[in-house]
């Protein structure tokens, strides 16, 4: 028994001490410790709760050289999937002290199609270089903005007729972008998580495929048809290849006005056959053929895509889509031809002149149709033929 008792103590002894060894901080000099969650393998998951801004950390002190080495340590060379557009200018992205990126969406949309994108939302980038300045920290996307260059790409030597050396022109260009984090006093103390949660705006460090960071962009009623594999109309041809994947056949037509179309067609019979069609990048008309017989077709606008940002049309329009069935319709009431305006009154002679021929027959001011041209009898202003005149044959 006092055998095995020793045997219990120790081994109570050794598991606390491992406990405290790996919860203890890791020193590096004396007044300098490595917190144990800055390591590059960083897999510490996001606090809960609101997100975090820059604006949030201005109590704190500055940064020092030993944190400073530990966030390059954790950011640098790590690979990301954008929320935004980054085009290629020089002007750089800026999330501000409260958090706010700038500039917009639609700006940063027209510019990519203007100079180029750099990544487009969802695509997986790089970052490949961090500054870290009195109160920002730039980040460089896959090369940055800029070509680098060697100073001595920068010498030309002249002589015996001709030159060499210098910058040459047909040298490709820079495609990649930057992003800058502000700060109101200075850079404060932060771990690699902190510092994370600053970028989440623009940038998502989850293990996430580009389809999903794309998608987590729009609004719950899109996110839910993508879901469910529906094609709203409005879509563009990225999120229809989301929601349905490639189409298996497409055919392209013009309508009864002429108008060019592109028909993505999706399963064949006897199952379900979807019809989604396209006038340029825009889904017009979803048409659905059921396995009973019933057509289904949906051209009430449902999501307007614009500047790239796709949000919905109509919340009734999301909510409960219009859709138009080949059920026989109520026919409605046909009116008989007048050349009467709308707003003209019957004349009160001939409408006095009817009812005091005492008959039954309802009054017509005009002649009626479908009678082999002959007016129908009444008491107005109808000419009379004259007796002597020569009568017509009946045709």
């Amino acid at each position: 028994m006092l055998r095995r008792a020793l045997l219990l103590l120790s081994l109570a002894f050794i598991a606390s001490s491992l406990a405290v060894g790996q919860s203890a901080p890791i020193v590096v000099s004396p007044g300098n410790t490595v917190d144990p969650t800055m390591a590059k393998a960083d897999s510490t998951p996001e606090p809960p709760g609101p997100r975090l801004k820059p604006a949030d950390l201005d109590n704190r002190q500055a940064l020092n050289e030993v944190t400073r080495m530990q966030l390059i340590r954790v950011m640098d060379a790590e690979f990301v999937h954008v929320r935004k557009n980054f085009p290629i200018a020089e002007k750089n992205m800026v999330i501000d002290p409260d958090g706010m990126v700038k500039p917009g969406d639609a700006q940063l949309y027209q510019s990519s199609l203007v100079n180029g994108a750099a990544a487009k939302i969802g695509d997986r980038v790089q970052i490949t270089n961090i500054v870290f300045r009195e109160k920002s920290i730039y980040f460089e996307i896959n090369g940055g903005p800029k070509k680098k260059t060697k100073w001595y790409q920068h010498i030309e030597i002249s002589g015996g007729g001709g030159t060499s050396g210098g910058v040459d022109p047909n040298q490709a260009k820079a495609t990649g972008a930057a992003l800058t984090v502000e700060f109101k006093k200075h850079v404060p103390e932060m771990t690699g998580a902190e510092l994370k949660q600053l970028l989440q705006p623009v940038l998502d460090f989850s293990v996430k495929t580009a389809g999903e960071v794309y998608v987590e962009t729009f609004p719950p009623k899109i996110r839910e048809a993508i879901k469910k594999h529906e094609v709203l109309v409005g879509m563009n041809h990225d999120m229809v290849v989301m929601a349905k994947e490639r189409p298996p056949q497409k055919t392209r037509d013009k309508d009864d006005k002429g108008k060019e179309y592109e028909e993505w067609i999706y399963g064949a019979p006897p199952q379900d056959v979807v019809f989604v069609r396209f006038v340029g990048d825009e889904v017009t008309q979803v048409k659905i053929a059921k396995i009973g017989g019933q057509m289904i077709v949906k051209t009430e606008k449902e999501v307007d895509v614009k500047d790239g940002v796709p949000t919905l049309a109509s919340l009734k329009s999301s909510e409960t889509p219009q859709d138009v069935s080949d059920a026989p319709q109520q026919q409605q009431p046909t009116h008989r031809p007048t050349l009467k305006r709308p707003d003209e009154q019957p004349d009160p002679v001939i409408t006095q002149g009817q009812s005091g021929a005492g008959g039954t027959q309802p009054p017509h001011d005009e002649p009626q149709w479908g009678t082999n041209g002959k007016p129908a009898p009444s008491g107005g202003d109808q000419q009379t033929q004259p007796a002597d005149s020569p009568q017509k044959p009946q045709s």
